[in-house]
């Protein structure tokens, strides 16, 4: 009998992931990189919400940096080899990995309260886009399309994560709607709690829910003009987010908020629909 090849540290870490059965379906090659990519997001991201000293956290951070150095230096630390291998292979840009480490960061030097837009969208941009970044050069899409797709696929999901996280986010002292929209909904705090509490919320998040759809409307007009094999993993993972946002408009945010979560059985549904 074949022996079974284990999965890889990087496939383990990526496997709680809502992006994992996008990420499943890809040629070997891809996928590895992939897991790899969402490894490198998952650690850093540990450090910005991990509630210990922030200048021990600016270092762990400052350590990924230098430690990305070393990959395009030549000179990976062995335990981000593979990491490195995807680099290579897919010639992934070394300005795409600090950005994702600034964008923590800018979660690690305080945490944002009601951020203006010029800030919310330069945050966006750093965590999420530039995994859409990253992520493009993996699946293969052409340039101007590929960077297209991340910005609003990276747009449309980290708005999404944001209205659906709106109390964990709270219980960390954070709140990413933007101070323009709680302006908007006469809501004058910008404290977690007073803001979720207030009767005016959902007026406050329409923004982002129409921003949201706007962005989702954009990605799926590339998607639909490139090729189907290079757009299966990230219309799983819009088609995927696009239900969650759904879900919150259908719930609203009015308290008390009962939590949104993937059904099982209509991923599998969008994962068949997408290979087949």
């Amino acid at each position: 009998m074949a022996a079974v090849a284990k999965p890889s540290q990087a496939a383990e870490r990526a496997s709680g992931s809502s992006f994992y059965r996008g990420m499943r379906i890809l040629p070997p090659p891809q996928r590895e990189a992939m897991f790899e990519i969402y490894s490198f997001c998952r650690a850093v991201d540990d450090i910005a919400d991990d509630p210990g000293p922030r200048p021990q956290r600016r270092a762990q951070l400052q350590q990924w940096r230098a430690d990305i150095d070393a990959i395009y230096a030549g000179a990976p630390p062995p335990a981000l080899s593979g990491l490195a291998a995807a680099v290579r292979r897919f010639d992934l840009a070394r300005a795409d990995f600090l950005a994702v480490i600034d964008g923590m960061e800018m979660d690690v030097d305080a945490d944002i309260r009601a951020p203006d837009r010029a800030t919310l969208e330069l945050y966006c941009d750093r965590v999420a886009c530039a995994v859409g970044r990253l992520s493009v050069r993996v699946f293969g899409l052409a340039p101007g399309a590929g960077l297209a797709l991340a910005d609003h696929l990276g747009r449309a999901l980290q708005l999404t994560n944001i209205l659906r996280d709106l109390d964990e986010d709270a219980t960390m002292g954070r709140l990413y709607l933007p101070r323009e929209a709680l302006a908007d909904a006469g809501i004058a705090s910008t404290d977690p709690a007073t803001v979720l509490a207030d009767p005016a919320l959902g007026q406050a998040c329409a923004p982002l829910v129409l921003a949201a759809r706007e962005h989702f409307r954009q990605a799926f007009a590339i998607m639909a003009e490139n090729p189907r094999r290079a757009v299966r993993a990230p219309r799983i993972m819009g088609e995927a987010y696009r239900l969650i946002l759904d879900k919150l408009t259908a719930r609203g945010f009015a308290a008390p908020r009962a939590p949104v979560r993937h059904n099982r059985l209509r991923l599998i549904f969008i994962v068949l629909r997408n290979l087949f």
